[in-house]
């Protein structure tokens, strides 16, 4: 078996390297299909790495007399190695919930979440669709996390209400008091959910690993939604939709982007933030800009062709980000932003949590999955962050 394993592990980092090889020997970006390929690759041999793993640790303790055996020293490794073999028994035993092969009331590995009723996700499974999400949606990587209950008030201090004046004096005279206003902001938490159909013929199909399709549409879907929310606001939740019109830079041309447009929203940061900051747009955008030069003739946007790079382009010095969920070029859309994104505040009330609904879509031959959320976002720091709005008015719907 072991043997096998390694063999198996061996061709997977193989394939890996020849999909990365010929992306990066034709210098371009990996195609979708590359993609979810390397990223079932990655996961494969994560699996094959655990399993050798436990089993090197199963042949140590074959033979031993456990009841006489001395505690371990390093009583944190213990730990460690206990919650691995506690996620692999919870995923199992979801795997076998959800294939209908363990009753509700016999699922004795599940680790329920932190809401009541229902048959839930384990708890390493919630946690890994967190992680996820994170991952997929980097706006929401980059801002300023808050994972608290009730509402969270952040001071803000406002110095163009009153600055404190700093000046020449004289002896005996009375220096005069100033100091500018503090204000609050004010987070508080909304529901949202999110619901993915699982095919029952895929579940049936032994062969397919239900937890990771799982963990994947739901990350997707919720990853989807908080992005939305952050960039241009949706329901209550305000996130970069109230960027200062200060530092919104407004083009002369209704469907066309200049490079002083881009020079002039840069500006807008102070050098103290520049750090860490990014753009972001549409696709279309991007593109739209790859046209763009200098004063010196050289492209404003540059390609960047180490694969390992978080990003694939750069806008004078600066990453890109591309997300489906900015506004393409149209009158009186935001369709940049620019900035360190930790200037947006976003709070989560509510972990994420997960229920399986059985019966609820037996009718479409499928299993319904159900997340949970409660979060609220707005901008904290309004000096980190700036955008570039098109000229005119958007169109009424």
């Amino acid at each position: 078996m072991e043997k096998e394993l390694m063999e198996k592990k061996n061709d997977l980092i193989t394939r890996a390297d020849e999909v990365l090889g010929k992306a990066k020997e034709e210098k371009r970006e990996l195609t979708d299909a590359e993609a979810q390929e390397l990223a079932e690759i990655r996961d494969n041999v994560r699996r094959i790495m655990e399993t050798l793993k436990l089993k090197g640790e199963f042949d140590k303790m074959e033979g031993q007399d456990i009841e006489k055996e001395a505690l371990p020293k390093d009583e944190e490794r213990k730990c460690g190695d206990e919650e691995k073999t506690r996620a692999l028994e919870e995923e199992k035993a979801f795997e076998g919930y959800i294939r209908g092969t363990v009753l509700n009331e016999r699922a004795t590995n599940l680790t329920p979440a932190s809401n009541s009723g229902g048959v839930l996700i384990p708890t390493t499974i919630a946690n890994r669709i967190i992680k996820k999400v994170y991952d997929i949606c980097p706006i929401l990587d980059k801002s300023t996390k808050y994972n608290v209950k009730g509402k969270l008030e952040l001071p803000y201090y406002d110095e163009s209400t009153q600055s404190i004046t700093v000046a020449w004096a004289t002896e005996f005279q009375e220096l005069e008091s100033n100091v500018g206003k503090f204000t609050n902001i004010t987070l508080t938490g909304y529901l949202a959910g999110a619901l993915s159909l699982v095919s029952r013929s895929l579940i049936n199909n032994a062969q397919f690993d239900i937890v990771a399709f799982v963990v994947d549409r739901m990350a997707y879907d919720i990853s989807r939604f908080i992005e939305n929310a952050l960039l241009n606001g949706s329901g209550s939740v305000t996130g970069l939709s109230t960027v200062s019109n200060a530092n919104v830079i407004t083009t002369s041309s209704e469907n066309a982007i200049t490079a002083d447009d881009l020079i002039k929203v840069q500006g807008k940061i102070k050098d103290v933030f520049q750090g860490n900051a990014i753009w972001i747009m549409n696709e279309t955008t991007r593109t739209a800009l790859r046209q763009l030069k200098s004063q010196t003739g050289s492209y404003l946007l540059n390609e960047v062709y180490d694969l390992a790079s978080p990003f694939k382009n750069t806008l004078l010095g600066k990453p890109v980000y591309v997300s489906d969920n900015m506004p393409e070029i149209g009158a009186g859309k935001r369709v940049i932003y620019y900035g360190d994104m930790s200037g947006l505040a976003t709070k989560f009330s509510e972990d994420i949590n997960i229920e399986v609904l059985r019966e609820k879509y037996a009718t479409q031959h499928a299993y319904g999955i159900v997340g949970w959320l409660e979060f609220d976002s707005k901008i904290e720091d309004p000096q980190k962050i700036a955008a570039v709005k098109m000229a005119g008015t958007t169109p009424s719907v």
